[in-house]
């Protein structure tokens, strides 16, 4: 066995080769791209027979580099920089630190420690396709939600009247078509029913059409302070700036929507997890993506609810003991799952009953939320080992079976 450790940078990645015994083989720089990959697989097949018998460890699980070395056949373990500059410390307390000098040290992590860290997981190509889909599409909602935060800071500034005739609807289509049309208090004020009407129509809206437009009127008509012309011009450019770009990330993400639909509605695992009580076709493709669809990669239901950042840990010392939020998680999924577990409390009576019960031993609400959620990652755990599609009266059975 040869253990091999990768510093990855963006230009270029330092390599390290070390024995069974921890003797050092060979080092290089390699650059990125084709060359330092076809570089780096000559240096290994020098010093080894087969891809078998090598072990990687890199501080990443994903890039064009990664995907090289799992499809060559290698071992490959993805280190949290976090627990490689823990490591570190065992070997020297000075606070060195080299490019070369963390090759080795990740060439000897998974030399000596490697049993205490799980390798890269197998994940099919449409649940890695599923995960950039949900990731894309939560960054842009991510995106949208600091342009109206703008927008909102904006309009309190100098248009009172808009906030007050959208309140917390100001991402809706109805408000972007009106603020197009009338960026400024003076437009607002001037605006007529028919050309609300119309706007209003532009976007969408069918139903109480003539009540909403009356509203809508009455509120940019109220009085109110003015700024002077000049600076309400000013921010009337701002507002209609943050407006077009609120306007291309509703397409984008609706476009990008379907999208994932389509990719979640194709995977084996899709009827599972929309079984599950709360998980529609976008937070499910974004679970999906998150926990991956590796068989091997959660030795049991604990492990899954690890990952998922949900169960608690418990600190131990002598007479002490205390248990905490775990805060070490996939921050990205321990959201999925919040919404979730929230989702869950009016499509599932047992969930229901089980969040009261938290609430009625005096939990919070969010302490009450991550411990559904993290029943709700056992009942998919054990879903997906038997792949039986979610049970009601079997995940949440009745008071009397239960006693």
């Amino acid at each position: 066995m040869i253990f091999v450790g990768v510093d990855w940078a963006e230009d270029h990645h330092d390599v390290c080769l070390l024995d069974e015994q921890g003797a050092n083989l060979g080092k290089r720089r390699v650059p990125e791209g084709l060359d330092g990959s076809r570089q780096l697989q000559e240096l290994i097949a020098e010093h080894t027979e087969g891809p078998e018998q090598v072990v990687i460890g890199i501080e990443t699980d994903r890039g064009l580099l990664v995907r090289s070395l799992l499809a060559a056949g290698y071992q490959l373990y993805a280190i949290n920089p976090l627990a490689v500059d823990r490591y570190r410390d065992r070997h020297a307390t000075s606070g060195a630190k080299s490019d070369t000098g963390d090759a080795k040290l990740l060439a000897d992590l998974v030399r000596t420690d490697r049993h205490n860290h799980r390798p890269v997981a197998g994940d099919s190509e449409l649940a890695e396709a599923i995960k950039v889909l949900a990731r894309a599409h939560q960054n842009l909602i991510w995106s949208r939600q600091r342009q109206l935060n703008q927008l909102r800071s904006t309009l309190r500034e100098f248009y009172p009247g808009a906030l007050a005739a959208f309140r917390d609807d100001l991402g809706s289509a109805d408000a972007i078509a009106l603020l197009e049309r009338a960026p400024t208090p003076y437009r607002g004020r001037s605006i007529s029913q028919a050309k609300i009407l119309s706007a209003l129509r532009k976007a969408g809206r069918e139903r109480n059409l003539e009540q909403k437009t009356a509203e809508i009127q009455a509120q940019l008509r109220a009085p109110q302070l003015q700024m002077p012309n000049s600076v309400a011009q000013a921010y009337g450019h701002t507002v209609s700036a943050l407006v077009l770009v609120i306007k291309q990330l509703n397409l984008q993400l609706r476009e990008l929507e379907q999208e994932l639909n389509q990719g979640f509605e194709m995977h084996p695992d899709a009827e599972i997890y929309l079984s599950l009580p709360g998980l529609g076709n976008v937070l499910g493709a974004r679970v999906l993506g998150e926990f991956g669809d590796d068989r091997t990669r959660y030795s049991d239901a604990k492990a899954r609810k690890n990952y998922a950042g949900n169960s608690p840990i418990t600190k131990a010392s002598g007479t002490k003991q205390v248990v905490l939020k775990r805060f070490a998680c996939n921050r990205r999924l321990a959201d999925a799952c919040h919404l979730w577990a929230f989702c869950a409390l009016k499509a599932s009576p047992g969930a229901r009953r089980y969040y009261d019960q938290l609430k009625a031993r005096g939990k919070t609400h969010r302490q009450a939320l991550r411990a559904l959620a993290n029943r709700l990652v056992g009942i998919l755990h054990a879903c997906l080992q038997h792949r039986q599609p979610y049970r009601e009266e079997v995940a949440w059975p009745p008071l009397a079976a239960a006693a």
